[in-house]
């Protein structure tokens, strides 16, 4: 009977280090764009960093809001739109970089206004099958990463 238990606790054992590890993608930053409060939608932007298999972005949610879009800028006629897209491929040991020049999560329908410094919770989900559950904070665009490595004074 001894070998039934060591072998429940290697089995468990396994378990707990197979989910404390059972996601290779990792969020570097990120942060959602402040808005006034009489817009009911803002956009995530951030970067991911996938340490596996490739996969792909499929979707994304957050409480906060009635729905939350993978979108892409596109050029058109000359025009700049933007479009809705069923996934973002990451590749095996690569980064998925969504910002505001590009691609982004489009966050629609706030349920309230949303507040600087304000952490959002999200949830991403994946083609593999994986999710990752995510906090971003609520920034406005001069305090953004990208913002501050082009920061100009004007006077």
């Amino acid at each position: 009977m001894a070998i039934f238990k060591q072998l429940f606790k290697v089995i468990l054992l396994a378990g707990i280090s197979a989910s404390a590890f059972a996601s290779n993608i990792m969020l570097e930053q990120g942060y959602i764009r402040a808005m006034p409060a009489s817009v009911p939608n803002t956009a995530a932007y951030l970067t991911l960093s996938n340490h596996g298999a490739a996969t792909e972005l499929v979707s994304a949610s957050t409480p906060v809001a009635r729905e939350a879009m993978l979108h892409t800028l596109i050029e058109e006629d000359g025009l700049v739109k933007m479009r809705h897209v069923a996934a973002f491929p990451l590749p095996e040991h690569s980064q998925l970089t969504l910002q505001s020049s590009g691609d982004h999560i489009m966050i629609m329908g706030l349920k309230a206004p949303l507040e600087l410094g304000q952490k959002v919770p999200m949830t991403l989900s994946f083609a593999n099958g994986e999710t990752l559950n995510i906090e971003l904070e609520v920034k406005s665009l001069n305090d953004a990463p990208a913002a501050q490595e082009h920061h100009h004074h004007h006077h």
